[in-house]
């Protein structure tokens, strides 16, 4: 009752927090989906680099989240642009890893069958390997979304905003109230975030292979 009591208090800085730290990721992951996707695609398309691509991409999702906060301090300084900075190098090696498998593992009969039909390289792209891989891109895309939502947390040490400024306000304070007033709702905005990329991958997959996955 004590933790309710002390959200109501401060709903409006909860939800200002809130508002922000879904502004963070947003921009975030959408930057991601723009640089990512064409990437997986161009990387199944070049076999000899893609595992120089997934390669850098997985060394960059192995640096702990706080110390390449830090690092890029020296560089980009403090605050919202290099906090997107980093959440989106977060966000690149699910996008990117889930669109490479997604085109490289369309079955080669339904390409050599588009091409028999006198499709172009670019129309069995975007007719065929894009929609058959959809639900491995969306894959991609809410693995980057929750994992960016924990890690923006963050993103308040270095002046950023959100609802981590709660969490480490809490913890420097030993105030658990204010430290669930800022986790309590990153994790629920991760399940929201999760659910309704679900129902949006579930709109956008073929209605074959939704009879496939039945």
């Amino acid at each position: 009752m004590d933790l309710i009591r002390f959200m109501v208090a401060h709903a409006d800085k909860i939800f200002g927090a809130l508002i922000q730290h879904m502004k963070i990721t947003g921009i975030a992951v959408a930057f991601a989906i723009l640089i990512g996707v064409p990437i997986g695609i161009w990387i199944s398309k070049k076999q000899n680099i893609a595992g120089f691509v997934l390669g850098v991409a997985n060394i960059m999702q192995t640096i702990p989240s706080l110390a390449l906060f830090g690092l890029i301090i020296p560089i980009m300084g403090i605050g919202f642009k290099p906090s997107v900075f980093v959440l989106l190098l977060y966000a690149l090696m699910p996008i990117i890893k889930n669109t490479y498998i997604g085109i490289t593992t369309v079955d080669p009969a339904v390409i050599e069958a588009g091409r028999g039909m006198g499709m172009t390289r670019m129309q069995i792209l975007k007719m065929i390997e894009v929609p058959l891989s959809l639900p491995m891109i969306m894959g991609g895309i809410r693995i980057s979304t929750v994992i960016n939502i924990g890690t923006a947390t963050i993103a308040a040490l270095i002046g950023a905003g959100g609802l981590g400024t709660f969490i480490f306000q809490g913890i420097s304070m030993a105030d658990n109230m204010m430290v669930l007033s800022g986790a309590i709702p990153t994790a629920l905005l991760a399940l929201l975030m999760d659910a309704l990329l679900n129902f949006v991958e579930l709109k956008l997959t073929p209605t074959a292979l939704k009879g496939e996955n039945k």
